[in-house]
């Protein structure tokens, strides 16, 4: 059996054997099948799609290319609840608790964000001291605690997923359905719970825009959990705003806490409470969902499912007295209002691009090597079909001020010279003799001058040579990946600064977050 065989089968729209399927993905895994055929599969896939047979095989060889773990240990009704991502989306930190107060359990597998804002994980991280579990057994103690298991994605869960994500990701092949179903079916099925909810995301700030496709996603991952004989539950859900008001990290962790207070937004609780909904429906506790709602408002009502968030904060290393106290948070120390020049209705809300300028901000990352700041965010203060007055106050930017970046630009400068010391790196390329020569060419220019502005001049110079030499050094030598990292920290702050944030964040670029007009009216 070969692989370019195989490939070829997919070209011409053939069905492959389960035997077929097999051979490819683990002789890919195991790195004998180099990546420029393998992307010829994905590419074939994109356009001739997979049957369901294929489909349900491609996932669970993946979901097998890794650990598969069941918690026989939780004597709990588990729900797994996985979202595809979106604009202000702290779903996950509300529905936990709420879950565990109504006696079931959620555990699940949470991830970083990449792109518009954080994930899960970076929203928990937001409070200091609290680490996620980072073994099975570390979820299972906190989740019999606590009802709450949450564990970072590992490198022993679904390896085959991390490594075709990072080839669909330079082949244009990521929007394809049946790759986006099995990469989430693949995970989901690889951790065990009783009933499986997906929050499929629809609209501007979601990945899926167009509501046919979301449902063909939602029917494509539905086939796959009924092939693998495990329950799957789809939500489709609206991402043409922003859901609730905060977007960021910190600043949703708020928003979470406060709806447990019972100051809720609309939206956030018609998706909560969908989903808790469904939970209790599988459970075998209601028939119907609007038999939920008593439920979930009397375990907010009674503070048990706030407890329970105070208890899993604590039991994960922050501190539980959060939830009465937000200066234990994170604090951005810009603050800048955003105002609305006339009276009207919201329209629209340019969803997509508030999270990006939220990610401009320090609230996401545009790849996976950047740092979140988890103090930075975006607050917005009216939804779609509310009235906005004159001069009324419609959003606000919480952002670091450019003397911080600076100082955070000259603290990795200083960190980068130190690792050159430290590892005394000396890669005898080209580039770095000549580097070298220019630093002692420059080094001589100083000894021969006493004149203050000609000094700095030339320690600037020193300064961009050490970089650059540095850069070379983190891509030639094993050593230099700590450097390499100072340098994406380095670059990722010089873009922020120089970036269009203050455009972005001046009163002239409201249109980014809120059209609204004396001529709009209210639906």
């Amino acid at each position: 059996m070969r692989a370019v065989d195989i490939i070829e089968k997919k070209r011409d729209n053939l069905k492959l054997s389960d035997v077929e399927i097999e051979f490819l993905l683990n002789e890919y895994l195991a790195g004998n099948v180099p990546d420029y055929q393998m992307s010829a599969f994905l590419m074939g896939v994109y356009f001739n799609d997979m049957t369901q047979e294929e489909l349900l095989k491609f996932t669970m060889v993946m979901r097998d290319s890794g650990d598969v773990i069941k918690f026989d240990e939780i004597d709990r009704f588990l729900v797994d609840k996985h979202s595809t991502g979106g604009v202000g989306d702290k779903v996950t930190v509300i529905l936990s608790p709420i879950l565990s107060a109504l006696g079931m359990g959620n555990v699940k597998l949470s991830g970083k964000g990449l792109g518009h804002t954080g994930g899960t994980i970076d929203k928990f991280e937001s409070i200091k001291g609290f680490k996620f579990s980072t073994t099975k057994e570390e979820l299972v103690k906190i989740a019999n605690k606590t009802g709450v298991g949450l564990m970072g994605y590992s490198d022993k869960i679904v390896p085959l997923d991390k490594k075709l994500y990072s080839l669909r990701d330079v082949t244009a092949t990521v929007p394809s359905i049946p790759l986006i179903a099995s990469s989430i079916m693949s995970k989901k099925l690889a951790i065990y719970s009783d009933v499986i909810i997906l929050d499929v995301k629809v609209g501007d700030g979601a990945f899926m825009k167009d509501l046919g496709q979301a449902k063909k996603l939602a029917e494509r991952m539905i086939e796959i959990g009924k092939g693998a004989g495990r329950k799957v539950k789809v939500v489709l859900s609206n991402m043409d705003e922003p859901l609730g008001h905060a977007i960021g990290n910190a600043n949703e962790i708020i928003e979470a806490i406060e709806f447990l207070k019972g100051n809720c937004a609309a939206d956030v609780k018609e998706v909560v409470y969908t989903i808790a909904g469904l939970a209790l429906k599988e459970k075998g506790e209601v028939a119907e969902l609007s038999q939920a709602k008593e439920k979930i408002d009397e375990v907010i009502k009674n503070g048990s499912a706030l407890q329970i968030l105070a208890e899993f904060i604590g039991e994960s290393g922050g501190n539980k007295e959060l939830i009465n106290d937000y200066n234990l948070l994170p604090k951005a120390n810009s603050v800048m209002e955003i105002f609305s020049e006339n009276e009207g209705y919201v329209k629209k809300i340019k969803t997509e691009e508030i999270g990006k300028a939220a990610m401009i901000i320090g609230a996401g990352r545009a790849k996976k090597e950047d740092e979140v700041d988890h103090a930075v965010g975006i607050n917005i203060f009216r939804k779609v079909g509310e009235k906005v007055s004159k001069n009324e106050i419609v959003a606000k930017v919480s952002t670091q001020s450019e003397q911080d970046i600076i100082k955070k630009i000259e603290e990795i400068n200083k960190n980068i010279e130190e690792a050159l010391a430290e590892n005394q790196i000396n890669v005898n390329s080209t580039q770095n003799i000549t580097i070298n020569e220019k630093i002692e060419r420059v080094l001589a220019n100083v000894n021969n001058t006493n004149l203050q502005n000609k000094i700095e001049e030339y320690d600037k110079e020193i300064k961009s040579a050490l970089y650059e030499k540095a850069k070379i050094s983190g891509e030639l030598t094993k050593e230099g990946s700590k450097l390499k990292g100072l340098i994406k920290a380095k670059e990722n702050l010089e873009n922020t600064l120089n970036s269009n944030t203050k455009t972005i964040l001046s009163p002239s670029a409201r249109k980014y977050l809120i059209y609204c007009g004396s001529d709009m009216k209210k639906n």
